[in-house]
């Protein structure tokens, strides 16, 4: 039954564009919360599905842009339209799913029109509208979930974050369910990372793909936000990602690939314990106060003999004192068996600004004799063998690793891979430095 908000909806959506952003402008509160359940009024131009024949729609974008408002808005549409609907909702979680997908501000029941809200059960992880149409909430991380049932349609989010080793099998086991109506869609929404899934979706005839930065949707977030953001991160790795929704791809040559680490990532760290046998702080103190980053990062070694990088600890522009104590309070926290701290920038002073800050401190000096990349790469190796792991994300230093070449060269961002050093330093204590115990490894 037609409204008269349908009607106005109707009217303005003839308009040319800069018209109908006239005349919404010109609307006082309660004629806009009439009209707020009309999405087409709203959205911007990438939020909008493409148009032509399309299996798959991937919008690859940065924070902010509005990813999930226009994910749960398509299903919206389908579920009101088509009483026959099947809908998968795909997160990396089923509790991501729910606190995101279903329940978040952007979310399915927090969009819906009074008289047409799907009601959710949630013990058994399904919504159901009023049309008739159906959704069920699946968790990337358990691909055999999706081994069986049928659906017409599809959102799945933040596929760059499901986990990498389970994501393609999620994936695929999801379109081979994809089979009911006459023609089945699947919406994926994510910020990008160079991730497998996410190279072959964009590698795909039938996907069409949506590129967006987090400015596209400036009129509907915070100035003070956007001013941050841009101060913050400007053209840096992090931000050309989280920001610019740019895939950021491989150096030529590079000792690391964006691929080696996503594959050794496991579940972030929550504090001291995980039954390591030693704990290390790896320290590339800067040349200045005014220079480079203080790098410091947490390593830890395994019962297994797996190395577990835990913790980004490093810091931007301290006085030495600044950076002492972060190291201090660095080694306490994880409790450090050892501090290993390059000694080429300062020597003596060095261990003496440490010292300072902690007596206790168990710190060793190291020299280095060879240039960063030569002492990177059989710490590379390592990652290769796959005796390395990371628990969690760790962009500023991941961007560093992904830096440095074979040959000797280091290629940004910034003058000097400062983090990078320290987690070299760190992993070679643990794995290649003479207190190692020796083992035997099997291939």
């Amino acid at each position: 039954m037609s409204t008269a908000s349908d009607s106005r909806a109707a009217f303005l959506l003839g308009l040319p564009r800069h018209e109908r952003a006239a005349m919404l402008a010109a609307m006082d509160q309660r004629q806009h919360q009439s009209l707020r359940h009309h999405w087409r009024l709203w959205a911007h131009a990438g939020q909008l599905p493409p148009h032509g024949e399309w299996l798959g729609w991937l919008i690859l974008a940065g924070r902010g842009f509005g990813k999930t408002r226009a994910g749960a808005e398509w299903v919206r549409a389908i579920a009101e339209n088509d009483p026959q609907a099947r809908i998968a909702l795909v997160g990396a979680s089923l509790g991501e799913a729910r606190s995101v997908m279903v329940e978040g501000d952007s979310g399915l029941l927090a969009l819906a029109p009074r008289g047409r809200r799907p009601r959710f059960e949630p013990s058994k992880r399904q919504l159901r509208w009023p049309s008739g149409a159906q959704a069920t909430l699946f968790a990337a991380g358990e691909p055999e979930s999706l081994r069986g049932p049928q659906h017409s349609h599809a959102w799945c989010d933040e596929i760059a974050k499901w986990d990498n080793g389970k994501a393609e099998s999620a994936w695929d086991n999801l379109l081979l369910g994809l089979r009911l109506g006459e023609r089945p869609q699947v919406v994926a929404t994510t910020t990008p990372r160079a991730v497998p899934l996410l190279k072959r979706l964009l590698d795909h005839p039938e996907v069409a793909v949506t590129r967006g930065r987090t400015f596209d949707n400036k009129a509907n977030l915070p100035p003070r936000f956007i001013a941050a953001v841009r101060r913050e991160y400007g053209r840096s790795a992090l931000g050309r990602q989280e920001l610019d929704g740019e895939l950021i791809t491989d150096i030529e040559g590079a000792l690391w690939t964006r691929a080696l680490l996503e594959a050794c990532r496991t579940a972030a760290a929550s504090g001291t314990g995980g039954g390591w046998s030693r704990v290390v702080v790896g320290v590339d103190p800067p040349a200045s106060a005014q220079g480079d980053a203080c790098g410091i990062v947490v390593c830890a070694l395994g019962e297994d003999g797996t190395a577990h990088v835990l913790a980004d600890a490093s810091v931007e522009k301290a006085s030495p004192e600044r950076w002492a104590r972060a190291v201090s309070r660095t080694a306490q926290g994880w409790q450090a068996d050892r501090v290993v701290a390059e000694a080429n920038q300062g020597g003596a002073m060095v261990e003496s600004v440490l010292r300072a800050a902690d007596l206790s401190l168990p710190v060793r000096l190291v020299h280095a004799s060879r240039g960063k990349t030569a002492r990177a790469e059989p710490v590379a190796a390592l990652y290769e063998a796959g005796r390395v792991r990371h628990a969690g994300q760790f962009p500023a230093l991941e961007d560093q690793l992904c830096g440095l070449l074979a040959g000797g060269a280091y290629a940004g961002p910034g003058r000097s891979p400062d983090r990078a050093d320290a987690l070299v330093w760190a992993l070679t204590e643990l794995m290649l430095g003479r207190q190692a115990a020796p083992r035997v490894w099997l291939s």
